[in-house]
């Protein structure tokens, strides 16, 4: 099974937009549909077997508000320092994996908690 990431590029923005990536193929679209559709696209069929959970990136117990804040905080800095062909601060770098695993985490525990609803 393929797992597939989309994530909001520039959250609330008038010129928001949606990365898809999955297996190293990475896409762009303006919605999370136009932006897996263009990934389907690039994926062979031993990779097409996909499962999606949608998540509404609201904050809740498994991954908070501040948390999501500095996120966005990070990889906005790390994409402005790329582009300007800067190196990204280490410290920062360490805490952007370590939210990028708290989140990785939360959605696993979001996942295990909506399994033990289905079951219930």
């Amino acid at each position: 099974m393929t797992k597939v990431t989309i994530t909001a590029e520039n959250p609330g923005s008038l010129n928001g937009s949606f990365r898809a990536t999955a297996r190293g193929h990475e896409t762009v679209g303006r919605t999370p549909g136009a932006a897996l559709d263009a990934l389907a696209e690039q994926l062979d069929e031993t990779q097409a077997n996909t499962l999606i959970v949608v998540q509404n990136m609201r904050p809740d117990e498994f991954f908070t508000a501040a948390q999501q804040h500095r996120l966005s905080e990070l990889v906005a800095k790390r994409r402005a320092a790329l582009d300007a062909g800067r190196q990204t601060d280490p410290a920062e770098n360490t805490e952007l994996k370590s939210l990028i695993d708290a989140e990785l985490d939360g959605a696993a525990r979001r996942a295990a908690a909506l399994i033990g609803e289905l079951r219930s």
